[in-house]
């Protein structure tokens, strides 16, 4: 049987009005003028049929490109949009950042930003080969931004703040408008400071007409750590306490400038106001992980999330015995990797970050922030735990299989298959129609991961984020990436707007986002096929934030 949930088109899926005061033009002036300066840009880029549309006081289009390089709405863009020729549904979403209380169960309600009132935010799905219109409304106090994590997307529809669009100003609306050639698992959320951290993320779908998996129900996991609206806690303060260092006392030396964090790094305004630093400290403080390494991560969590949920009060996937469940697994996480089992279930792995692997069974999986994994489970006959526990760190999330009669497993429960060593993506292989064709690169761009704890002074060759940064490549050309990470913790690296094979072989998994262990490489092969400027950076949001991250640039 094949799944049941077939392609659809939504009509809108509108979410609730705003719940706070947002301000007014002057910011959304003051934001685009900041833009323009931080990109080199001297207005608008041209705009056509394909590409987004503001109103008022929203997003336009970006900056002209330094010269010698691909604009990013330039021919060579348009043309590659052509080109995916998206013959399929049109789907229309209508979306609302803002301020809201969101319900994490268990008697936990916070007060926290979100695309209308819920977490994760309304699924998205659309059809392979079909065409994506979703406008999203900025109800927020402050600017932000919309990125398609793992899309091979038109580079104005990106969604990077100060280098493909500029901000959406608090007020204004951007549609995002492009075709969407590949079936997988995917998710958006901003590229705007440390908003990802809150509630601003949800899953986007893109379902395969031609679906050659046979399955009879899906669930959709979103993993996530939690902090904001926690005694004070906000992502921004806990960014400033970072950005102190580890017993320096001031600030780190490779920050992205701005106050408390904010947007500065990507060329926007930043917050309206330096953010407060009330609350707990959250810096994590050892954290040893047998995979990751002795810093397992920058910042204690009180709280991890399956689907939005405490392990208090868990989310509930019912199903009968012996259905075959597709799950499509998401780390929302901002700082966090999780290792994640079924008790009493093997998992057999089919995709990982999109795209299809050659099938494998695993106990256990370890995503990354940022990754994503589809394994199918045939379902047994009782109630069994979806554990997810922070790696390094401790603590865990939960959700439920029920599929019968029986008492539910607490949040203290721990599966027998988190035993043992996770599956991770090395030990995967692309299947057949996903391998990258063998070929020695053209170009090889090696990039050495910088920084530290003490000065939190995060970049790549040492060198913070800068609008103008370019590593150039050319289209047609097989690029290898090679990473060098000369620090002493992971890095979840994603490059926007391409997949790569894992290990620059042909048979590597096909993957946008993969860990770098401490001290460690990772070489990523991919073809130059999608013009245009495209970020590079680590997937830990404080870490992008500090510095590091970087741009590759398309030469005409």
């Amino acid at each position: 049987m094949r799944s049941s949930r077939a392609p659809h088109t939504f009509a809108s899926l509108s979410s609730l009005p705003s719940r706070r005061a947002v301000l007014g033009a002057t910011a959304a002036v003051a934001g685009s003028g900041l833009l323009a300066a931080c990109s080199g840009g001297s207005g608008m880029a041209g705009m056509d049929h394909g590409s987004g549309s503001m109103d008022h006081g929203g997003a336009s289009a970006a900056p002209a490109a330094p010269g010698g390089y691909v604009d990013p709405a330039g021919p060579e863009v348009r043309a590659a949009e052509a080109a995916r020729k998206a013959s399929g549904p049109l789907t229309e979403v209508r979306l609302t950042a803002t301020a809201t209380p969101l319900d994490l169960g268990g008697g936990l309600s916070v007060r926290s930003w979100a695309y209308g009132d819920r977490l994760p935010g309304q699924e998205v799905r659309v059809a392979a080969g079909g065409t994506l219109a979703l406008t999203l409304a900025n109800h927020l106090p402050e600017a932000t931004s919309l990125h398609w994590h793992g899309l091979a997307l038109r580079n104005d529809m990106d969604g990077v703040p100060g280098l493909t669009q500029r901000d959406i100003a608090p007020g204004g609306s951007f549609t995002y408008r492009f075709a969407v050639p590949h079936p997988g698992t995917y998710w958006f959320h901003p590229h705007s400071g440390v908003q990802q951290d809150r509630g601003l993320y949800a899953p986007l779908i893109v379902e395969d007409p031609k679906e050659p998996l046979s399955y009879d129900k899906e669930w959709v996991v979103v993993l996530d750590d939690w902090l904001d609206g926690v005694e004070g806690s906000t992502p921004d303060a806990v960014l400033a306490e970072l950005r102190k260092g580890m017993g320096t006392g001031s600030g780190g030396s490779g920050g992205s400038g701005g106050s408390g964090g904010g947007h500065a790094g990507h060329g926007s305004t930043g917050s309206s106001a330096a953010p407060a630093t009330g609350g707990p400290s959250r810096v994590l403080m050892g954290g040893d992980s047998d995979v990751l390494g002795k810093d397992a991560g920058d910042v204690a969590y009180p709280h991890y999330l399956v689907n939005g949920r405490t392990p208090q009060d868990p989310s509930v996937f019912t199903a009968r015995p012996g259905e075959r469940i597709r799950l499509r697994i998401v780390n929302a996480g901002g700082d966090t990797a999780f290792r994640i089992a079924l008790g009493g279930h093997e998992l057999t792995v089919t995709h990982t970050d999109g795209y299809p692997v050659e099938h494998v069974t695993a106990r256990s999986l370890l995503l990354g922030m940022g990754e994503r994994y589809d394994v199918l489970v045939t379902a047994g006959d009782g109630v069994f735990p979806l554990t997810a526990l922070a790696e390094g760190k401790g603590g865990s999330a939960l959700a439920l299989l029920r599929t019968g009669s029986g008492a539910a497993p607490t949040a203290a429960t721990r599966p027998a298959e988190l035993s043992g060593r996770p599956l991770t993506a090395e030990g995967l292989k692309a299947a057949e129609p996903a391998a990258l064709a063998p070929r020695e690169p053209d170009r090889t761009v090696r990039i050495k991961l910088t920084g530290g704890m003490a000065a939190y002074d995060w970049a790549f060759d040492g060198k913070p984020y800068a609008a103008d940064q370019r590593h150039p490549v050319k289209a047609g050309e097989r690029v290898r990436l090679e990473f060098s990470n000369s620090t002493s913790m992971w890095h979840p690296l994603h490059l926007h707007g391409h997949t790569f094979a894992l290990g620059g072989r042909a048979g590597g998994a096909r993957k946008d986002t993969a860990i770098v262990l401490p001290n460690g490489t990772l070489t990523a092969d991919f073809d130059a096929d999608n013009p245009g400027l495209w970020m590079v950076h680590c997937h830990n949001v404080y870490h992008s934030e500090a510095g590091m991250m970087t741009v590759l640039g398309y030469r005409r």
